[in-house]
């Protein structure tokens, strides 16, 4: 333990006392009082870890002593020496919680011994409690994950993205690189994306990844309690506030802490945050002490911040702050080719959990998927295909009788056929490129944007038909979803 640490120590003769002050205050702050008002008092105004009472019987009460201060301040190691009965130590277990009792025949350096135990243990308590009950960190915090898998149905998984698509491709290629760095990093994206998913992917391809990633969703909170629940608070900081309470930002020190919707935070809790990225201190409420964290901060949103920054809603200096690296996630409608292998991978996943055999996915549902825009994304396919599995009959496919109505309702577009062969001006060549844009990007539209079918009903490699989107930019809106 430190030097900060501070103990009360009270009950003692004067002779015992100040052996015991000569030893403890090499290594702590030491307080001897003998009065219980005042001690209790002493506990009210300073942060005091240990309490050392001596129960004298008809002289000095330790054991009301240490209940009371039980009460009051449960989080102080209380330990208890002197000749004590059977019915005194069961009424100190029971009443007073005792951590540990002293004999009196110890000496100052074994109680010294005996101290440095004690305030070790309720360090490891404190931070054993505060990071399982307050920030709820799941068991798998530490768990380190391949980041890139090829699993045998050809789509890819960056932690557990399932993708086949070129610019989901991409994106995690530049995602796989940003891990590397310890840069901040803003991911964007339409609710049900991944955002969450992307975060861990790159906090446990990092050279952070044996340490916590933490996660909030800072959406709806005020202030005060964003302040509490990242910065963390003193006991009586507001109403409410009985104990310490670590921040989420402290608690991860050495590791990641992942802030979804941060276009909620409001302008004043944006200088708290940017002065944290830019100093690496925070200052719990009710505080007078900084904090030093090493803390690596991924950020996430669902509506582009720069249109938030000119409406004067988001600061720019905080965004540039943020902004290390942007990951901009498309949404699934511009990537459609996802969809086949994110059902696939979905339908297996949820059969295995309710522990029934699935065959897979008809080829009239799949279609069905492909004619929908999915506005919630992935998390909505998910749903689908939870429900669908759910009305499947094991050893059976996944058929359109369990669509949902919506979906099953959804015809395929028709589009006019009707084309100018006119070239009002232009050169053969250029109008020859002008249909062949016109054809590449109606068949891409008409089959949702599936490149691997495009190219094979157009006659196409897949290499050929990327090189002709990205010659004609038929892609450009994808690339900056």
């Amino acid at each position: 333990m430190n030097g900060e640490s501070t103990i009360i120590i009270s009950g003692y003769a004067a002779k015992e006392a100040v052996s015991l002050h000569r030893t403890l205050s090499k290594h702590y702050t030491i307080n001897i009082v003998d009065d219980v008002e005042e001690v209790l008092k002493l506990l009210d105004s300073e942060e005091i870890e240990l309490l050392l009472c001596k129960h004298t019987k008809d002289q000095f009460d330790a054991i009301e002593l240490l209940h009371r201060a039980r009460i009051t301040h449960p989080e102080v190691v209380r330990l208890l020496a002197g000749d004590l009965n059977t019915e005194e130590i069961n009424k100190a277990n029971d009443e007073a919680a005792i951590y540990q009792f002293v004999p009196t025949e110890w000496s100052s350096l074994q109680v010294e011994l005996l101290v440095s135990r004690a305030l070790e243990n309720r360090e490891l308590s404190y931070r054993h409690r505060h990071l399982s009950r307050d920030l709820k960190i799941a068991e798998d915090v530490l768990r380190k994950q391949q980041v890139e898998e090829k699993p045998a149905d050809g789509s890819t998984r960056f932690e557990k993205l399932v993708y086949c698509s070129p610019n989901m491709a991409d994106l995690c290629n530049l995602a796989r690189k940003a891990s590397s760095t310890n840069l901040p990093i803003l991911i964007q994206g339409e609710t049900g994306t991944g955002k969450e998913l992307m975060a861990r992917g790159i906090h446990y391809n990092s050279n952070r990844s044996e340490q916590p990633l933490l996660v909030h969703n800072c959406g709806g909170m005020s202030d005060e309690l964003l302040h509490s629940e990242l910065f963390g608070h003193k006991r009586g900081a507001f109403t409410g506030a009985i104990s310490d309470r670590m921040g989420l930002l402290p608690a991860a020190d050495g590791g990641t802490v992942f802030l979804d919707e941060i276009a909620d935070v409001s302008s004043t809790f944006q200088v708290s945050l940017l002065r944290f990225l830019q100093e690496g201190e925070v200052k719990p409420l009710g505080s007078d002490k900084i904090i030093k964290c090493d803390v690596r901060v991924i950020a996430a949103c669902n509506q582009p911040l720069d249109t938030l920054i000119s409406k004067g809603k988001f600061r720019q200096d905080l965004y540039y702050r943020l902004n290390g690296f942007q990951l901009n996630i498309p949404p699934l409608r511009k990537r459609i080719e996802d969809v086949e292998v994110l059902a696939d991978f979905l339908a297996k996943k949820y059969a295995s959990e309710v522990n029934r055999t699935i065959l897979g996915i008809s080829s009239g549902a799949m279609e069905q998927f492909l004619l929908h825009d999915w506005p919630g994304n992935v998390r909505e396919l998910e749903n689908e295909i939870k429900r669908m599995v759910a009305l499947t009959d094991n050893d059976a496919f996944i058929t359109e009788e369990t669509l949902s109505p919506h979906l099953l309702a959804l015809k395929p577009k028709v589009k006019s056929a009707s084309m100018d062969y006119s070239l009002d001006g232009i050169t053969l060549k250029e109008k020859v490129e002008q249909m062949e844009s016109k054809i590449i990007a109606d068949t891409l539209d008409r089959l949702r944007w599936n490149q691997s079918k495009a190219a094979n009903e157009l006659g196409l490699s897949r290499v050929g038909l990327s090189n002709k989107i990205k010659r004609y930019g038929l892609g450009a809106e994808v690339a900056v979803a």
